[in-house]
């Protein structure tokens, strides 16, 4: 700017000549598809197999296609986003009443984060069966432990004892029991009537009007009994403080029944309670943040003062329950997906500016769902691959029949560069139902491009003995290993996936699936111009709003220059020239408010075909003279 100072001065200015091209990410995969367990329509970042189940589970008989896909990714990357669908019958557990459909974090918070009366007090974080195996207890002061003024009379090694009062409104199922003052074994109370207990062990020894301690479920989980935090009694409340506990009830979730899966001590029954470190210890906001398990819908029936402050508390002193609240959550249900249930979670990676993918996985998807992949997804997007394989019915049990059901699958889908047909599926062994699976090859095939780039760049092929090694191949459903069905499939644009004896399982061949004769009709191209496209584009974002002279237009044509140098340098291509000056940049350009580069590559081919001549020559025959001759000829 001019310098309009009127004494002297020294003015300090600083201009940016460093701009570059910066680095694009090529290996992020993405899939959506049915799991027993996670958030709904939502993208979660998925790093580990491991990370894999604890976000959406184990799979079962109805999703081990999707999970195995997304595992198999992850053998050879780890960076895959994740989208979980389910059918429209699909409901999450409840306490009781009619189970509903709670899909995620923002759905919760936008209807249910106030409270439901029609489901009880607390509703499974996610759809599913798996809900169906979640217990939730609370105790507070009272229902920790208790001393009962009723005495207890048993016969040794019997598990019936009886009482000398009522006793059905101090003791649950579940409760531990201790007789007398000098013996410290605790029995566990199997179902309670009136005057009468049930015990799930016989009694060591006999029982003659014994005193009688009862003990919490979980009492051993936690350090000592609830009672008054630091915080309610700075503020002059007593007994807001609980202990929950999420058991797996019925062993679906940890494979072990009754494992605890999660505790909360001493949290608050008032709104504004604080932890020492100033953030909330409102029982319903600390395991609506840290649950993986539950949402809290409701405060128990008899606790009409818990959710307020502790000032406004009746009498400073909060309800306390009588007894522990047990309940089972009941009602989960997975539902059927469908088609479009599929489709509306690929459509989640349909905004490139907000989602970054770069290989999307399609797994066992239905044919509707693959081509609205390819139609509205990555031709749209023009920035990622998709991966497809052929049913399973078209490869397997279908001897002599393959290329024919493979090549009307084909036919049935649209020509594009951005789609990469295999044509098969592996058996593999799945560790979480001891036992094998059929699983498409979609997914191996994308993890190939993530471990080239891993090892190399995008612009390589994925394919041959090197790179294309298949992990985790018990037998291909459909071996192709005679050139002439390879060449059918070839010829159509389908790449060969192949069991070599000794040498493994083998991507053979790198074909895109577009139909006419191009450059993009090979993986690595493609991948190429979308690395190139992608990282200039995003460096012509900042030339956006300058000043179309050729100054801006010389920095522009630098920044692509020297990119486009260590591409080259790096064997993507063989060479490149970059337009940017008054030719492209005419009157007519500049006074529309545009700007054009012109940016003409030659990209660098794999080696799909490969001959060898080998010449015999008689023994007085001279080596050099002879090639020196061939070649002079």
């Amino acid at each position: 700017m001019p310098n309009f100072s009127l004494s002297p001065s020294v003015e300090v200015r600083e201009v940016d000549l460093t701009t570059t091209i910066p680095a694009v990410p090529t290996s992020i995969g993405a899939i959506a598809g049915p799991f027993t367990w996670g958030p709904v329509e939502e993208i979660r970042i998925i790093t580990t197999e491991d990370e894999l189940v604890k976000t959406f589970g184990k799979p079962n008989d109805s999703n081990y296609v999707t999970f195995l896909s997304a595992a198999n990714f992850l053998s050879y990357s780890s960076n895959l986003r994740v989208v979980r669908v389910v059918g429209s019958t699909a409901r999450n557990a409840v306490t009781s009443g009619t189970a509903l459909l709670i899909k995620n974090e923002t759905d919760y918070i936008a209807n249910y984060s106030n409270g439901s009366a029609t489901v009880g007090t607390w509703a499974a974080k996610y759809p599913g069966v798996l809900g169906n195996s979640l217990k939730v207890s609370i105790c507070d002061k009272n229902g920790y432990n208790s001393t009962l003024t009723e005495t207890a009379t048993g016969t040794a090694n019997s598990t019936t004892v009886t009482m000398s009062g009522d006793v059905s409104t101090k003791i649950v199922v579940g409760d531990w029991l201790q007789f007398g003052t000098t013996d410290t074994t605790k029995y566990q109370v199997a179902s309670v009537s009136t005057t009468t207990v049930t015990l799930t062990s016989p009694l060591k020894s006999a029982l003659s009007a014994a005193s009688t301690t009862r003990y919490w479920e979980y009492y051993q989980a936690f350090q000592s009994a609830p009672g008054t935090s630091s915080y309610a009694a700075g503020k002059g409340a007593t007994n807001d403080e609980i202990h929950v506990v999420v058991v797996d009830r019925t062993g679906l979730i940890s494979g072990v029944p009754g494992q605890i899966l999660e505790r909360f001590p001493f949290v608050s029954k008032a709104s504004d309670a604080r932890t020492d470190e100033g953030t909330s210890n409102y029982y319903k906001n600390v395991i609506n943040t840290k649950s993986q398990y539950i949402w809290w819908m409701n405060h128990p029936n008899t606790a009409t003062d818990w959710g307020s402050t502790t000032l406004t508390v009746s009498g400073g002193t909060f309800d306390v329950l009588p007894l522990p609240e047990t309940v089972n959550l009941t009602g989960g249900v997975d539902g059927t997906v469908s088609s479009a249930d599929e489709i509306r979670g690929y459509s989640m990676f349909k905004q490139g500016d907000a989602v970054d993918v770069n290989l999307v996985i399609t797994g066992g998807a239905s044919r509707a769902t693959v081509v609205d992949i390819i139609s509205n997804l990555v031709e749209v997007r023009k920035d990622c691959l998709a991966f497809v394989s052929p049913a399973l019915s078209d490869v397997l049990d279908n001897a002599g029949r393959e290329v024919a059901s493979i090549r009307t699958w084909r036919n049935n889908l649209p020509s594009s560069s951005y789609v990469v047909a295999d044509c098969n599926w592996k058996y593999q062994y799945d560790k979480y139902n001891d036992t094998f699976r059929w699983v498409p090859l979609n997914a191996d095939i994308a993890g190939l491009c993530a471990r080239v780039d891993a090892e190399g760049y995008p612009w390589y092929s994925p394919a041959g003995y090197t790179k294309g090694q298949i992990k985790n191949v018990i037998k291909l459903a459909w071996n192709p290993g005679a050139k002439a069905v390879r060449d059918e499939l070839y010829n159509m644009g389908v790449n060969p996936v192949v069991s070599f004896a000794g040498r493994g399982t083998v991507l053979y061949g790198d074909k895109t699936m577009l139909s006419k004769p191009s450059a993009f009709d090979r993986i690595n191209v493609r991948r190429l111009f979308i690395v190139l496209e992608k990282a200039i584009a995003t460096a012509a974002q900042y030339t956006l709003f300058e000043l179309n002279d050729e100054f801006t237009r010389a920095q522009f044509k630098a920044s692509a220059d020297a990119y486009l140098r260590e591409v080259k340098g790096a064997r993507g291509i063989y060479d490149f020239l970059v337009v940017c000056d008054t030719s492209n940049n005419t009157p007519q350009v500049i006074d529309s408010n545009s700007f054009v580069g012109d940016i003409y590559i030659k990209p660098a081919r794999s080696i799909n075909y490969i001959q060898l001549n080998f010449v015999a020559v008689a023994t007085g025959v001279s080596f050099s003279e002879r090639v020196l001759g061939r070649s002079l000829g």
